[in-house]
This record gives C-alpha cells, sequence and structure tokens, in this order.
C-alpha cells in the first residue's frame, strides 16, 4: 500500500484529504507543521509526500529544501499543493525539487490521479524506450541516473531526467504535451496543466550548450533535435 505523509494547517481540508486518499487505496499520514512533518520523516519515511506551502512554522519550500538535501528522504517524491498558483510559484517549487503541483481549489479525483501517477514512476512505471547515451553535447548515464553536458554532472530531478531520457529516446520526433502527460507523468492527458511546459522550461535551462537542441513546435509541443540535422 502506498503510503502519503499529507503536510498542511488546514485541518478541514486534512481530514477531507485523509479521508479521500484511504479511500482510494493510500495509507496516510498526518503533521500540521514543518516540525510535525519532519517528526514523521525521522520515524517514518513514507513513498510519497503532499506538501502544503502555507505552513505556520516554517515555508513548504524551505521544508522541501530540508527533504530533498537528507540521503534518507531526497528520493521520496514531493507534490506541493496550495492556493500560490502564479507561475513564479510553481517554478520555485520545482527548483527544490518538488515532482508535481497542485493549485487549491482542486479536484479530489484528479489529486489522486496525480498521486497515483507519482507512485507508478517512482516505482519505474513502464518500460521506457531505451535512448542513445548522447545527443550532441548531452549524454546520460541511465542506469546511474545521471546527465551530463559537455562532460560537467548537471543536476535534473527524477522527473527532468525522465524527460529527457524520453525526448532522447524520440530524437527529432515531436512530443505533444497530451503524449507527454500520458508517457513522462503517466497521467490522463485529459488532465489539464501547464506543468509540462513549466518542467522543459527548466530543463532547457540546465543544458547549458545543448538547450536549443530542445525546441518548442508552437502549438503541437517540443522536440531534441539531432545537432547533425542542425549543419
Amino acid at each position: 500500500m502506498t503510503s502519503v505523509l499529507l503536510v498542511d494547517d488546514e485541518r478541514d481540508l486534512l481530514s477531507l484529504l485523509d479521508f479521500n486518499l484511504r479511500a482510494a487505496g493510500f495509507e496516510t499520514l498526518l503533521a500540521t507543521t514543518g516540525e510535525q512533518a519532519l517528526v514523521q520523516l525521522r520515524r517514518r519515511v513514507p513513498d510519497i509526500i503532499l506538501l502544503d506551502l502555507m505552513l505556520p512554522d516554517v515555508s513548504g519550500t524551505e521544508l522541501c529544501r530540508q527533504i530533498k538535501a537528507d540521503p534518507r528522504t531526497r528520493n521520496v517524491p514531493v507534490v506541493i499543493l496550495t492556493a500560490k498558483g502564479d507561475e513564479l510559484d510553481r517554478v520555485v517549487g520545482f527548483e527544490v525539487g518538488a515532482d508535481d503541483y497542485v493549485t487549491k481549489p482542486f479536484s479530489v479525483r484528479e489529486l489522486v490521479l496525480r498521486l497515483k501517477a507519482v507512485a507508478r514512476r517512482a516505482g519505474g512505471g513502464r518500460s521506457a524506450e531505451r535512448p542513445p547515451e548522447t545527443v550532441g553535447p548531452i549524454r546520460i548515464d541511465v542506469d546511474a541516473h545521471r546527465a551530463f553536458v559537455d562532460g560537467a554532472e548537471v543536476q535534473l530531478t527524477p522527473l527532468e531526467f525522465r524527460l529527457l531520457t524520453t525526448f532522447m529516446a524520440r530524437l527529432g520526433r515531436v512530443q505533444s504535451r497530451e503524449q507527454l502527460l500520458e508517457d513522462v507523468w503517466e497521467m490522463s492527458s485529459e488532465v489539464e496543466t501547464r506543468t509540462v511546459d513549466t518542467h522543459v522550461k527548466r530543463l532547457r535551462e540546465k543544458l547549458g550548450s545543448g538547450r536549443d537542441l530542445l525546441e518548442t513546435v508552437r502549438g503541437i509541443g517540443y522536440r531534441l533535435i539531432d545537432p547533425r540535422e542542425k549543419g
């Protein structure tokens, strides 16, 4: 059974989440403050953390930083749940290692779908196409889960790495946002989200000299091009 640590200071919402997630087959752990969350994490490492940004004692982004800095919890997926839905807030959340971002008010059904998708990704999910080891200045080590640009390692979140390997495996082929939602996020393409665009933007910023290889195809999606084709 997948365990989820719910961190939110709105007790009514926490009760609602607790009820619905348990009904959907999750095991839940509860915390209303950052300190309570850290106590829970010292006792047990959950499979997923659902984290509110607005906590009374510490910001959710700072708590996420602490979670990702701790070797015990750094690989635990973090889904941010917040009323702060501006693009800047989403980008900050992803910068500190969040795997997904859900804004309030939200659909409980969509949240359950997102958490199930996160759990599948964390557990390996569906088998992926094997990408080439290098594309231009970009090199990946799939087994070690590491990425390099011009020989220097770049720090990617698990989702960014999965996104990059998908683009590399489908080199030159346009990937729609809907297709990426289904194949990378393992979510229904009917779910409307700008998460894909935000992650692609963050990934592109980390690719350094290889950033121009990740092209936006207006009105459709994105593709990673072979640099030999540009020449």
